[in-house]
C-alpha cells in the first residue's frame, strides 16, 4: 500500500505541470475560442530560453538558422544574443523574470500574428495554423538545444531538492512545492475571474462576444491579455518541471495531449476541475509506471499514454453530439474540393513521366521518385478524410506504421505478396476505425484533439511493442516478390534503388489516385461533400452522417496503411521513428500547402516530402530549418490562401480560360454550377 501511495505522490510533479499547461490552454480558449496545440512547444522554447540565460547569459531568438548571401558574402542570422560579457551570469531570479516577460511578449505576438487573423476562419484553418506554430517552435527549439535538452534543465533546479515525508512516504520536495504553486495559481485565477474587472469582462466575452462589444468591452484586448497570461503559464510550467523531467523538444511538446485531456474534463471553463484533472492524470500515469515495474507480465510500454486518450474519447463520446445543434454557426469556408478532370489521362501521363525518370536518371533521382510516390499515397488518405469530408485527422503516419509493420509480420508468417500488403492495409483500416469510431460524434478542433491523442497512443502502445515492430532497433523487411518477378528495392552500388520497385510504387499510386478521383465524382463523393458542407442539412436529405464519416475513415486508413507497406518495402531496415506524431503533422502541413481538397494536393505533397523529388532537385536533405519554414508558410497559407498550391494553379487556369473564352451569345446565360458547389 505504501508503495502505491508513494508512486501516486511522485506523480504530483508531472501532474502539476499538466495542470499548469491545461490552465494556459483554458485561458486562451475562453478569451479567443482557439485551442493552441503549440502551447507545450512554446513552453519548451521558453524553458530553453531560461536555462540559456541562466547558464550562458545568452538570449535565444525564435528564428530558424538561415544563411543569406549579401554582397557576395554568405552570412547567417544570429540564433542567440550574448546579453552579458563572459564570466558574468544572471541569477536564477533575474533569468526567471526576464523569461516570463519574454513569454508575455511572445503570447501577444502569437495572438496578433497567428490566431487573430484566423479568428473567423473554419476549424481546419485554426488547426493548421496551430500545427504550423507547433512545427515552427519545435524545429527552432531543436536547433537551439538539440539532444542536450535533457541535461540542460537538471543543472539548475529552482525548487528545493530535499526529501520530505508525506503520509509516511518519502517524497522529493520539488514535486510537492510544484503542486502547491499550481493550486495557488488556480486560486488566483479563479478569484480574478470572479472579482476583477478583467476577469468579469473575460467571462462576458466568452459567453457572447457580440454582447460584450455592445456593452463597451474590447474582446480583442481581452484576448491579447489572456494569450500573454497563457504563455507565461506555459513557460513557468516547463521551467519548473525540467529539473526532474528533462527538456526534450519532442517529448515535452507532446505534454499538450494530457493537458488537453485535463482541460476537456474541466469543460474548458472550470479552473478547479482542470487543475484537479491535471494532477489526477499525472498521478495515474505515475502509478501505472510503478505497476509496470512490479507486474513483470505487463508489456514494457508507456501504458500511461492511454489515460489521456481514454479521457478524451470518453469526454467526446459523452458530450459530443451526432449532429451540430440547430443554432450552430459555421464561420468561414473550407477549401473548395474541385471536380477532378481527366483523372486517367493525368495518371497515365504522370506515371509515364515517373517511369521514364526511374529508367534514365541516377540513384538520387530514383530514390526521390520512390519517396514522393509513397508519401503522395499516404497524403491521399488526408485528402479523402480532411479534404472531402472535413474530418481533421492527425494520425496518418501512425496508421502507415501499423500497415508497414503488419505487412512484415504477415510476410514472416508465410503470406505472399501482394496479399500481405493488402491484408496489412486492412489491419490499418481496422485500427483506424476503432480509433476513429468514437470520434464520429465530434468535429473540427475536437476531432483534431481526439486524433492527436490517438496518434500518441498508437505510437506508444502499438509501434513501441517490440513483438510487433522490433522496438527501437526496428525490424528487417522481407523483399517484395511476385513469382519470378523480383520487386525488391535493394541493389548493389549505383543500382540502388532498383527501378522495378519504383514502377510498383507509381502503379499503386496511380490506381489509388484514379479510384479516389472517381469516388469524388460518385454518389459516395457527393455524400462526403454534403457532410463536409453541413451535417444537419445532409441528415435532413436522408444521408446517414455516421456511416458516411466511417466510410471515409475506413478508406483513409486503408490508403495510409497501403502507403505504409510501400514505405516499409522501401526501407529494408524499418524503424518506428519514421512514423512518429511529428511526421504526421509534417505530412498534414505539406498536404495543406499542396491543396488538401484535391488529388493534386496529395501529389504536390509527395513532391515536397522529405527525401522526395524536390529534395533530389535541390540537394536539400532533412533539416530543422526547412521544418521551421514549412511551419511559418503553413501559418501564412491558413490565414491568406487555404486552397493551397493546387488551388492557386486551378484559379489561375480558370482566369486564363475565362479571358480566352469568346463572349456568350445568349444574354444572361450562366455556366452550370460545379458538382462540389451543388453538393
Amino acid at each position: 500500500m505504501i508503495e502505491h501511495l508513494q508512486q501516486l505522490l511522485l506523480g504530483l510533479g508531472s501532474g502539476a505541470a499538466i495542470a499548469a499547461l491545461a490552465l494556459g490552454v483554458l485561458i486562451a480558449y475562453r478569451a479567443s475560442g482557439v485551442v493552441n496545440l503549440a502551447h507545450a512547444a512554446l513552453g519548451t522554447f521558453l524553458a530553453a530560453t531560461y536555462f540559456s540565460l541562466r547558464q550562458r547569459s545568452e538570449l535565444l531568438l525564435p528564428i530558424p538558422d538561415l544563411s543569406l548571401t549579401i554582397g557576395g558574402e554568405e552570412r547567417s542570422l544570429p540564433g542567440t544574443i550574448q546579453v552579458l560579457p563572459d564570466d558574468y551570469y544572471f541569477t536564477w531570479g533575474t533569468s526567471l523574470v526576464i523569461t516570463l516577460v519574454i513569454a508575455a511578449l511572445y503570447g501577444l505576438l502569437i495572438w496578433v500574428l497567428v490566431f487573430r487573423p484566423l479568428r473567423r476562419a473554419p476549424a481546419l484553418a485554426k488547426v493548421v495554423g496551430s500545427l504550423g506554430l507547433f512545427l515552427y517552435l519545435l524545429a527552432v527549439t531543436d536547433q537551439r538545444i538539440g539532444t542536450q535538452g535533457a541535461a540542460v534543465g537538471g543543472r539548475e533546479p529552482i525548487l528545493p531538492q530535499d526529501v520530505v515525508q508525506v503520509g509516511g512516504v518519502d517524497l522529493p520536495a520539488d514535486r510537492l512545492w510544484l503542486a502547491l504553486i499550481v493550486v495557488a495559481t488556480t486560486a488566483v485565477l479563479w478569484a480574478a475571474s470572479r472579482w476583477t474587472r478583467l476577469g468579469l469582462a473575460t467571462r462576458a466575452a466568452a459567453e457572447s462576444e457580440k454582447g460584450a462589444v455592445l456593452v463597451g468591452l474590447a474582446p480583442e484586448r481581452i484576448a491579447a491579455v489572456s494569450w500573454m497570461t497563457s504563455s507565461v503559464l506555459a513557460g513557468a510550467a516547463m521551467i519548473l518541471i525540467a529539473p526532474f523531467a528533462g527538456l526534450n523538444p519532442g517529448t515535452s511538446a507532446l505534454l499538450i495531449v494530457p493537458a488537453l485531456a485535463a482541460a476537456l474534463l474541466g469543460g474548458f471553463t472550470s479552473f478547479w476541475l482542470t487543475t484537479a484533472a491535471g494532477l489526477g492524470i499525472g498521478m495515474l500515469q505515475s502509478e501505472i509506471l510503478g505497476l509496470r515495474t512490479d507486474w513483470t507480465w505487463l508489456p514494457q510500454l508507456d501504458l500511461g499514454q492511454i489515460i489521456p486518450f481514454l479521457i478524451i474519447i470518453g469526454v467526446m463520446a459523452l458530450r459530443g453530439e451526432p449532429l451540430p445543434s440547430r443554432g450552430a454557426i459555421v464561420t468561414g469556408h473550407l477549401p473548395k474540393a474541385g471536380r477532378p478532370r481527366h483523372a486517367v489521362a493525368w495518371a497515365v501521363g504522370l506515371g509515364a513521366l515517373g517511369t521514364v525518370g526511374l529508367l534514365t536518371l541516377d540513384s538520387t533521382w530514383r530514390q526521390g521518385i520512390i519517396v514522393s510516390a509513397t508519401m503522395a499515397l499516404i497524403a491521399l488518405s488526408i485528402v479523402v478524410l480532411t479534404g472531402y469530408v472535413g474530418q481533421i485527422s492527425l494520425m496518418p503516419m501512425a496508421l502507415a506504421g501499423v500497415g508497414g509493420f503488419a505487412m512484415v509480420k504477415l510476410t514472416d508468417a508465410g503470406v505472399p505478396f501482394p496479399l500481405a500488403p493488402l491484408l496489412a492495409a486492412g489491419v490499418a483500416l481496422a485500427v483506424g476505425v476503432v480509433a476513429g469510431a468514437p470520434a464520429v460524434r465530434v468535429r473540427g478542433m475536437n476531432l483534431a484533439i481526439t486524433t492527436l491523442a490517438a496518434a500518441v497512443a498508437i505510437e506508444e502502445l502499438v509501434l513501441q511493442w517490440s513483438w510487433f515492430t522490433g522496438g527501437r532497433g526496428g525490424t528487417t523487411v522481407p523483399p517484395a516478390e511476385l513469382g519470378p518477378l523480383d520487386l525488391d528495392i535493394s541493389a548493389a552500388g549505383a543500382d540502388f534503388p532498383r527501378a522495378g520497385f519504383g514502377v510498383l510504387c507509381i502503379l499503386v499510386l496511380a490506381v489509388s489516385a484514379v479510384a479516389v478521383a472517381n469516388l469524388r465524382r460518385s454518389e459516395t463523393g457527393l455524400r462526403w461533400l454534403a457532410v463536409r458542407s453541413n451535417e444537419r442539412a445532409a441528415a435532413s436529405a436522408g444521408i446517414d452522417v455516421t456511416r458516411t464519416k466511417l466510410s471515409a475513415i475506413a478508406l483513409s486508413s486503408f490508403l495510409a496503411g497501403l502507403g505504409g507497406t510501400l514505405f516499409a518495402y522501401g526501407h529494408p531496415s524499418l524503424s518506428v521513428d519514421s512514423f512518429g506524431v511529428f511526421n504526421s503533422l509534417a505530412l498534414l502541413a505539406i498536404t495543406y500547402l499542396g491543396g488538401i481538397a484535391g488529388v493534386a494536393g496529395a501529389l504536390i505533397a509527395g513532391f515536397l516530402a522529405e527525401g522526395g523529388v524536390m529534395a533530389a532537385a535541390t540537394g536539400d536533405g532533412a533539416s530543422q530549418t526547412r521544418f521551421a519554414l514549412q511551419g511559418a508558410l503553413l501559418i501564412a497559407m491558413a490565414a491568406l490562401y487555404p486552397r493551397g498550391i493546387a488551388g492557386a494553379v486551378t484559379a489561375l487556369r480558370d482566369r486564363v480560360v475565362a479571358r480566352l473564352r469568346p463572349p456568350t451569345e445568349s444574354v444572361g446565360a450562366v455556366d452550370p454550377a460545379p458538382a462540389d458547389e451543388a453538393a
